[in-house]
């Protein structure tokens, strides 16, 4: 029966979406973006947030390698307020590009995670730790790892992590009710189906769609796999761009409007989640005025 319900939650989509047959014009929330140190002389902030504005993004979960790319713009306030944008400061763990490969059992890594939530930047406090990754995921069971995942529940701070799908399991089994924004829901490519399995798994799962494989077909229009897992878990993805190099911020308008393509393959309700409403209320911000 669940198979047969899913294949007509996916025929209706497809006919909605076949109605509609226009991409999504509607506010954008960024749940994943960077302004790392190698960005602020090649994209100063007039220009960012120039385009986060052409491309009608609304609001960022901002993630910088090191922290002071996230801290300047949290403190444009003045200029982030012109353009219409919100910024949502997360906790990087990387100071510099060795941080990426050992921080899961770096004690400094959680000092400098303390003295960062301690001080909060000037849009207000931090909301989240990460982006991370760990190129093998038995290092989720890391000593830093495991601290930090239980001080992200205790505190109620959503985390960021590039991970594969074992290693979703190992941070969950430290905090089963953190907040945890999977990076690019599996870059590696783990089946739709196990992707599904995870949701049904982890209730505070959270995909964000940055760089997934499958997601769309060489048209730029949404796979019928993803397009189904989306009417089964409409509140569970949010949009990213991950600017982790520059040539993401020079392609950024590009980027957003690839998103806008597929989101316009899904019915109107669903689409505002993925695009604004999702990450919105992760984070309590009201729709944009």
């Amino acid at each position: 029966m669940n198979g047969l319900w899913r294949l007509i939650s996916v025929a209706l989509l497809v006919a909605a979406a076949a109605a509609r047959a226009e991409p999504y014009a509607g506010a954008l929330f960024d749940a994943h973006l960077h302004y790392n140190e190698e960005s602020l002389a090649a994209h100063p902030l007039p220009d960012v947030l120039a385009r986060m504005q052409r491309a009608g993004v609304r609001a960022i979960v901002a993630n910088s390698r090191p922290n002071e790319g996230t801290k300047t713009l949290a403190a444009a306030r003045t200029q982030t307020a012109a353009a219409g944008v919100t910024v949502v400061p997360f906790v990087r763990l990387y100071r510099n590009r060795a941080d990426y490969s050992g921080w899961f059992a770096d004690e400094t890594i959680y000092s400098m995670v303390l003295n960062e939530l301690a001080h909060g930047t000037a849009a207000g406090p931090y909301r989240g730790l990460g982006e991370f990754h760990l190129y093998d995921s038995a290092n989720a069971n890391g000593p830093v790892a495991a601290r930090l995942m239980r001080l992200a529940q205790e505190k109620n701070l959503a985390v960021l992590a590039h991970v594969d799908d074992t290693a979703i399991d190992l941070l969950f089994a430290h905090a089963p009710k953190v907040r945890l924004i999977w990076a690019h829901s599996g870059i590696g490519g783990a089946p739709v189906e196990r992707v599904r399995e995870l949701m049904r798994r982890h209730p505070t799962l959270i995909g964000e769609l940055s760089y997934r494989p499958g997601l769309t077909a060489s048209d730029g229009h949404l796979s019928a796999a993803w397009t189904a897992l989306f009417s089964e878990f409409p509140t569970r993805f949010v949009l990213g761009s991950d600017t982790w190099v520059n040539a993401r911020w020079s392609a950024y308008e590009a980027l957003m409007q690839e998103a806008r393509v597929w989101l316009g393959d899904l019915p109107l309700g669903t689409a505002r989640r993925i695009a604004w409403s999702n990450a919105a209320e992760l984070f309590g911000l009201p729709e944009p005025k």
